[in-house]
């Protein structure tokens, strides 16, 4: 009876959605950690696709969050919530992406050497999503970046282009190698487990 109480004590201190914009909007710091309690780990795995490592993803979540903190007034309330906060992540990871893009060894689309796509049948196999993840994060950045926006958020070859100031044909050409070197990778790990 006791854990009923202490349960029911903190759910009558959480706030609904509406309750938790509106307190953000109005700069309380209670709001905003519920906030952030509530959507930090969902946002960090959005932060993750786009980052090299945690420590990345981390800084980009931070970054992210001090931008909703400070947009959110510009919510309308149009389409979830959820998704307007994920799609600052996205933004908040290409800005992060193009003012480090000197710090990283940068590989030129057409320095990757062309995989070829094993044409052996793969026997049906289940790969994990942190295998999944794990292929994803080592793709070179840009074929990582343009993967996750086309295949995970939805985004147009047109808008990705306009996003990374590339060509639209330079948007198709890395989803398309990046799609080849998973698939290539997903073989490999298949072979890999069929040998064990």
């Amino acid at each position: 009876m006791a854990a009923t109480l202490v349960l029911q004590l903190k759910n009558d201190n959480m706030l609904n959605e509406e309750q938790l914009i509106q307190g953000c909007i109005k700069n309380k710091r209670g709001a905003q950690k519920q906030l952030f309690d509530k959507y930090a780990s969902v946002l960090l795995g959005v932060c993750m696709r786009y980052a090299r490592n945690r420590d990345e993803a981390e800084d980009i979540l931070q970054d992210g969050f001090v931008k909703i903190f400070m947009r959110i007034k510009q919510y309308t309330g149009k389409g979830s919530f959820e998704g307007w906060m994920k799609r600052v992540m996205v933004n908040t990871a290409l800005s992060f992406y193009r003012q480090n893009l000197k710090h990283y060894y940068h590989q030129d689309i057409d320095e990757v050497s062309e995989l070829k796509f094993d044409e052996a049948s793969m026997e049906e196999s289940e790969f994990s999503e942190e295998e999944i993840m794990e292929i994803i994060k080592n793709l070179p950045d840009g074929f990582r970046i343009v993967f996750n926006l086309y295949a995970i958020e939805g985004y147009k070859h047109r808008e990705i282009a306009e996003l990374l100031g590339i060509d639209v044909n330079t948007s198709k050409s890395q989803y398309s190698r990046a799609k080849k070197m998973i698939q290539n990778r997903l073989l490999e790990l298949n072979k890999e487990e069929y040998y064990l």
